[in-house]
């Protein structure tokens, strides 16, 4: 039979890793503590005479674990009840100010064990440091953890942990921890998004308290004035009876919710702020527009002296201003900008300055990080070396919260990502590079050094390409002349193939596999639609690829691409479509294109994106062609006079970027290219409302009766601005169009 000794090492209470080895001790050294010996134990677990049901249940947990762990049931007594002729493990929370509320302390005296913490939650957190620590327990994620099994458990003395974290509420966007309550204790996170706040009241909140359906029309005064007009995109933070309304609505709030601690008053999900006199002179004033914000939201603060209002320092808010927040205003800074290819003070240091200012003004900051490319769930973003200096920088300026916005849904190696963060928040300090094969290891097993390898290339990819920005709104088409080029998209598979074989006789752990590689597998996909070699193209075998990937997602109950709602299913219709689009015959493939009107930004402003056979996919990034604020005039040389019955152009809309299909589209006709006869008009059968789909491709297709010319000429009217009730209200709208299929 197996027996465990757990050799435990202490640097100023930070850990390192914990090393099972198979020996036998005499029960007389004295520089161990034989916890369990041969299938025996001469212990109970005790609990405090002052003890709650919730120390009780912190005390079962242990003994469950140690009986899971070795067979043996060691009894749970009270103080008064305890034999004198066995030793004792101590469970309970000390109160008596001797330690801190969220202060864990692990200890051995006179071979009796203290599992105690500061409050309920840091005792239970003691318990699951202890078995984690000292007993080689490992939660991988729900229903996946990893318990020794021996006969005996062998402690090396001396035992003297104690640990408060630094960060106090740590919360990871992840279903894993927000589903299942005990695993989001086993990790010291949050259950919610969220904790304490009034539900209806988290983030984004001024449309909620003033609706634009109630308000605007009779009101429009109380929004901001942008370019002389009135639009509901954000409140006007100096109209004194939209404070009044605020506050009745705050009132309203807290009285429904009681026991809510926490509301958030903050702005509207854009930069459209007010410029009114009143508010622009505030800004000035205060050198910053989160003047306006902190100066509104301390008014809302001096009425609810006893609760926490929350607001963002997010885009034209980020920048500290003069005024200090009150001690019960909660800044929650969000460094959405930032590029994730390399720490924030090496990559970001606008967005680093801003915490360093913010830390000057207040104690009471929440950092809202963000951890996936909220576009695209399911690819390839190597950012995990990022993380920990990340976390490290926001600890170091005194951030006490930290909530890391994963995508909550299942993204890219979702179940790592989120051990990961969990660990990092609980202690910045630990071992990236170890956290991560302990993880691969113990999740994939056999596949896990294959996995884990791919994880290193890629990142070390990336750090070839030190110019390479990696935002949260990308999109892998950036990436086919870096980390996901061709070459590097065969390794990768041939690195994921190999991990399926490593696994290939047990179906569980080949299902997660499988989930794993969908990163690479979708990188694949895109690389096919945009045509980036001729190992990577759109045909017959594409259908395979993409039914594949469906199959994958729906046995992982994986359902979304992006935060904007696209679907599993609404993508791979989409991509059969553009199956379909690819190879019909194309008179236009590969001929020249003259603009008439000029693009901006987006497939390099190259008119042939028009007709090079690349597909676009569902983020503008991926070869779209965008005209912003102004239509798309262009005109396609066939360089001989064709005959032609069918034309077809494909558009995109992204609702929530601005991104709307044309008004309309019309093609022309000419066999000299000067003269051109209008051949038809597509008109826009998808009108745009605040109902509109965020994610579209929509091809606006004609057919026409057998005409012959040599010149085609489209035209597709766009918008122009953003309608009232977008949350980018007077702003240029863009017309993004890609393939024409002429036949």
């Amino acid at each position: 039979m197996k027996k465990l000794k757990v050799f435990k090492r202490i640097s100023n209470f930070l850990w390192m890793p914990i090393t099972l080895f198979v020996l036998f001790f005499s029960c007389k050294e004295k520089n161990i503590l034989e916890l369990v010996y041969d299938g025996r134990s001469n212990y109970d677990i005790v609990v405090l005479d002052s003890a709650t049901k919730h120390h009780y249940q912190s005390a079962q947990i242990l003994q469950n674990y140690i009986e899971k762990i070795t067979g043996v049931h060691l009894e749970l007594v009270d103080e008064s009840s305890q034999n004198i002729n066995k030793h004792k493990i101590y469970v309970g929370t000390i109160t008596d100010n001797s330690l801190e509320k969220d202060q864990i302390l692990i200890k051995e005296d006179n071979k009796n064990l203290f599992i105690n913490g500061g409050s309920d939650r840091a005792l239970r957190f003691a318990v699951y440091e202890f078995l984690e620590r000292y007993l080689d327990c490992k939660w991988l994620a729900p229903k996946v953890d990893h318990i020794p099994n021996s006969t005996s458990i062998t402690l090396q003395l001396p035992i003297a942990y104690s640990y408060s974290p630094e960060i106090k509420t740590r919360t990871v966007h992840s279903k894993l921890f927000y589903t299942d309550t005990i695993f989001s204790e086993k990790h010291k996170v949050t259950t919610q998004a969220f904790p304490y706040y009034v539900p209806k009241a988290r983030v984004h909140t001024f449309h909620r308290f003033l609706p634009e359906e109630q308000f605007y029309k009779s009101h429009p005064e109380y929004f901001a004035l942008r370019n002389g007009k009135r639009l509901p995109t954000q409140l006007c933070l100096t109209n004194k009876t939209v404070l009044e309304i605020v506050k009745d609505s705050v009132h309203s709030l807290f009285k429904q919710y009681p026991e809510a601690l926490v509301i958030s008053v903050s702005s509207d999900d854009n930069t459209q702020y007010c410029t009114c006199d009143n508010c622009s002179k505030i800004d000035n004033e205060e050198d910053s527009h989160s003047g306006t914000m902190i100066r509104f939201v301390n008014e809302i603060a001096k009425a609810f002296p006893n609760k926490t209002i929350s607001t963002l320092a997010y885009q034209y808010t980020r920048k500290p201003c003069k005024t200090k927040p009150l001690d019960n205003v909660l800044i929650t800074l969000c460094s959405i900008e930032c590029d994730r290819s390399a720490p924030i003070t090496k990559k970001c240091t606008d967005f680093a300055d801003d915490i360093r200012g913010w830390s000057k003004l207040t104690n009471n900051i929440r950092i809202w990080d963000y951890t996936t490319q909220f576009t695209n769930f399911l690819a390839p973003f190597p950012n995990l070396n990022t993380l920990q200096p990340n976390i490290q920088f926001f600890r170091d300026n005194h951030t006490k919260w930290v909530f890391e916005q994963h995508s909550h849904n299942p993204s890219e190696l979702f179940e790592l990502r989120s051990y990961l963060m969990a660990k990092l928040l609980w202690n910045p300090d630990l071992n990236v590079n170890e956290l991560i094969t302990e993880f691969t290891n113990g999740y994939y097993q056999e596949a896990g050094p294959f996995i884990k390898e791919y994880i290193d290339t890629i990142h070390i990819e990336l750090q070839k390409h030190p110019d390479f920005f990696l935002f949260l709104y990308g999109d892998p088409s950036q990436a086919f002349n870096s980390y996901l080029s061709p070459a590097l998209l065969k390794e990768y598979k041939t690195l994921f193939d190999k991990a399926e074989n490593a696994v290939t006789n047990k179906p569980e752990i080949l299902k997660r596999v499988k989930q794993a590689r969908l990163g690479i597998d979708y990188a694949i996909l895109e690389a096919c639609r945009k045509h980036v070699s001729k190992d990577f193209v759109l045909n017959e075998n594409s259908k395979t690829l993409i039914e594949n990937f469906m199959y994958t997602c729906k046995e992982a109950n994986i359902t979304l691409m992006n935060e904007m709602g696209y679907t599993v299913k609404e993508y791979g219709e989409a991509y059969l479509r553009s199956v379909e689009v690819a190879m019909q015959p194309n008179l236009a493939s590969g001929k020249s294109v003259t603009l008439l009107t000029k693009p901006k930004k987006y497939a390099d402003e190259d008119p042939l994106s028009l007709t090079d056979g690349a597909l676009g996919g569902a983020n503008f990034y991926s070869n779209w062609l965008g005209f912003e604020g102004n239509d798309l005039e262009a005109i396609i040389d066939l360089e001989t006079q064709q005959q032609v019955s069918y034309i077809s152009t494909a558009f995109l809309q992204v609702t929530n970027h601005i991104v709307f299909f044309p008004k309309q589209v019309s093609y022309y006709g000419s066999t000299n290219g000067k003269n051109f006869k209008e051949l038809g008009v597509v008109a826009n059968e998808y009108p745009l409302n605040k109902l509109s789909k965020t994610n579209d491709i929509q091809y606006f297709n004609l057919t026409i009766k057998p005409t012959s010319f040599r010149y085609l000429k489209l035209k597709a009217i766009n918008l122009k601005e953003a309608p009232y009730w977008h949350h980018a209200a007077g702003l240029p709208s863009w017309v993004f169009a890609d393939e024409v299929i002429i036949n």
